[in-house]
């Protein structure tokens, strides 16, 4: 056993203001191996993460549905913990930034900063919405880019050209959030002096703490010359007042990254066992290690350790960055149902599937993985079911039924079993490198050793033998072990299944168990551990997925900045991007725009939102189904002329078969506007 360590770990906080996905999965999972393999070994390791729970987006989703910033974010952490518990993620604690021991860090860690001399002021200009009475975010400005022309461009760079600029560039701005022309407003913000601390980021950068790829990405930043970093926002900003500085918040990523800290003290409050001070003064002798997503690099390799070294704390041990996911090659798509939610997958799939995919594909480099949902079927088939669990299955029934379920007195095949022993060294070096997926390749090899050695002897064929009976114990007594030491190794990746097969075998696995040997040893009765991959339930996964974004599409007249924007493969919402896809000009005018007539408008009994619309599309009737309920009472809709996409494929919903779909804007709540065309206007007549 080697000498314990004291190690604390996190992953990046998850935002907010939408469900987990399975891009986001790919990082817990990744952490949570890393850490069962180091409780596994006897390690105190300590596992925490938080939700990410303040700024702009959030304040604007929360209005739009009407409840309290406190209440959205509540409900959206026990939704957030159910799917990483059903993962079986173990989380030591699962915190909020939107918590008092947070509030107490940031106000400490800016107050030290700004007594070290490490906080500037100054008056900047800002684009404000005058009907929002708000300052807005870069990205919630939208304007033609000052470069190509292009319309509809985000406020900081271009979509179409490439460029970057200021909002305050655009020509013919407008605020996302209301649609209204931004005016340029003085405001004085706080800025964190990040260039104070340049010599020591770069030696820190360099000192190994870092993979290799993020040192060199970010060495562009100190050629470029590092800036002063803005960490404050304007009322109205849900988050964190700053310390005497009336109407003035904490820009959410400087107390994001203090969840950390909030989320392991809120722990540590709770325990015996675990003291604060102990993990963050400045001279600990314990590990910190952050777990993250290749976007979000440079705030926790740059103003994080920066902002620890200001305030007299200890910097990261390591930060490790991974890549991003994409579905069979490509990036994950609502129209494809591939981009599916955590909650969509589980209720159609063992979460154990997924997390031996990943690990399967999983290296330390910074590269992403693709989730071939077809090779995922099979090499969970082939890999976990064929290899692992067909060994015990092959050889445990006749241990139970023929040998009084005592495996025997000893191991016929020594030099076999002292080869899986071999392996441990490196399989554990594998795990401790995050090099997953060479643990993984290194295991299933020792699994085709054991199969092809269970195959040669074939015990099915020596019980039926006179006088073989002893060596077809001495042979399932030989699969057991070799089996038990595979199950070790994939603990920290099969928490679940490696329980069962504890339980099976009246054992219980550390990291050392591989070096010992079962024998003349009581097992129970085996169960299966594992079912195959069924390709019609990861088919129901992907329509499932689809059925969403049918429900969604028609929810999404109900905000112009439904939801802040996600990168689709990443483990992190986007904190201050309203979501906007671009499509290409002839993927545009595919879509057929008609006059159509609501004939008939009724409640659809059991939706909240929804109104069934019976439209006449010239000669044709259409049912579609709209969500605009907040705004429209049936009786006002009916007769009236509108706007539909025609030719969206039908679609099977939850209250019957939606036909299209009708034109409607607005901010949401009541203020939802269907379209209506001009005087004159007859039904089916083509819009474009």
């Amino acid at each position: 056993m080697t000498s314990e360590r004291k190690i604390l770990v996190t992953s990046a906080l998850p935002y907010a203001n939408g469900p987990i996905h399975l891009g986001h999965m790919l990082e817990y999972i990744q952490t949570d191996i890393w850490v069962r393999f180091q409780k596994q070994r006897g390690h105190t390791c300590t596992y925490v993460c938080a939700d990410d729970a303040h700024g702009t987006p959030i304040m604007l989703k929360a209005q739009e549905r009407g409840i309290t910033p406190e209440a959205m974010i509540a409900q959206t952490k026990i939704e957030h913990m159910a799917d990483f518990a059903d993962f079986n993620v173990g989380f030591d604690n699962y915190h909020s930034t939107h918590s008092d021991e947070n509030r107490e860090l940031a106000s400490m860690i800016y107050t030290r900063l700004r007594d070290n001399g490490h906080i500037k002021t100054r008056v900047i200009s800002q684009l404000f919405d005058p009907e929002k009475q708000m300052f807005l975010p870069d990205r919630f400005v939208k304007g033609i880019c000052p470069e190509c022309k292009s319309e509809d461009q985000n406020g900081d760079n271009c979509d179409n050209c490439g460029a970057t600029y200021s909002p305050t560039d655009l020509i013919e701005p407008r605020s996302v959030v209301s649609g209204a022309e931004p005016v340029l407003k003085d405001s004085e913000h706080y800025f964190f002096d990040l260039p104070a601390f340049g010599d020591m980021l770069k030696e820190w950068t360099r000192s190994g703490t870092l993979q290799e790829e993020i040192a060199n990405k970010l060495a562009e930043w100190f050629e470029a010359g590092l800036q002063q970093w803005d960490i404050s926002r304007d009322a109205p900003y849900f988050g964190f007042e700053i310390p005497d500085a009336p109407g003035k918040f904490f820009y959410v990523w400087l107390d994001a990254p203090i969840g950390y800290m909030g989320s392991f003290k809120n722990l540590c409050d709770r325990s015996d066992d675990l003291d604060f001070d102990e993990y963050f003064k400045k001279d600990s002798t314990t590990e910190l290690y952050h777990f993250i997503g290749k976007d979000i690099v440079n705030f926790h390799s740059l103003f994080w350790p920066a902002m620890l070294e200001g305030t007299g704390f200890r910097k990261p041990t390591g930060v490790f960055a991974h890549g991003f996911v994409t579905v069979n090659g490509k990036k994950m798509s609502k129209s494809r149902g591939t981009f599916i939610m955590a909650r969509t997958y589980l209720d159609n799939l063992n979460p154990e599937y997924l997390r031996y995919y990943y690990a399967a594909k999983l290296s330390n480099k910074i590269v992403d993985l693709d989730l071939n949902l077809e090779d995922f079927a099979q090499r969970v088939n082939s890999d976990v079911v064929g290899k692992v669990v067909n060994l015990a299955s092959r050889t445990a029934g006749f241990i139970y039924k023929r040998f009084d379920a005592k495996l025997a007195s000893e191991i016929s095949e020594p030099e076999l079993l002292a080869e899986f022993v071999a392996a441990g060294d490196t399989i554990a070096q594998y795990y401790e490198t995050r090099d997953f997926s060479k643990a993984i390749k290194e295991i299933m090899a020792l699994a085709d050793k054991a199969n092809a050695y269970i195959a040669d002897k074939a015990p099915w064929q020596l019980i039926k033998q006179e006088g073989c009976e002893a060596e077809a114990h001495l042979v399932c007594t030989m699969g057991i072990n070799l089996f038990r030491i595979l199950s070790v190794y994939l603990k920290p990746v099969l928490p679940e299944m490696v329980a069962e097969v504890e339980t099976f075998l009246n054992d219980e696995f550390n990291w050392d168990s591989y070096k010992t040997v079962l024998t003349d040893h009581e097992i129970n009765k085996f169960k299966p551990l594992m079912q195959r991959v069924e390709m019609d339930k990861v088919e129901t996964m992907v329509e499932a997925s689809k059925q969403n974004l049918v429900v969604a599409e028609e929810e999404v007249v109900e905000a112009a900045v439904e939801e802040t924007a996600i990168d689709l493969a990443s483990d992190k919402h986007i904190k201050e991007e309203p979501i906007g896809e671009m499509i290409a000009f002839d993927d545009f005018a595919k879509v057929d725009l008609r006059i159509a007539k609501i004939v008939k408008a009724e409640h659809v009994e059991g939706a909240k939102k929804l109104l069934k619309l019976t439209l006449d599309v010239g000669g044709e009737t259409r049912q579609v189904f709209a969500g605009i309920k907040s705004a429209y009472e049936p009786e006002q809709l009916q007769g009236r002329l509108t706007v539909m996409v025609a030719n969206l494929a039908p679609r099977k919903m939850k209250f019957g078969m939606s036909e299209g779909m009708v034109l409607a804007a607005g901010p949401g709540g009541s203020d939802i506007f269907v379209l209506n065309p001009d005087e004159g206007s007859e039904p089916g007549m083509r819009v474009m």
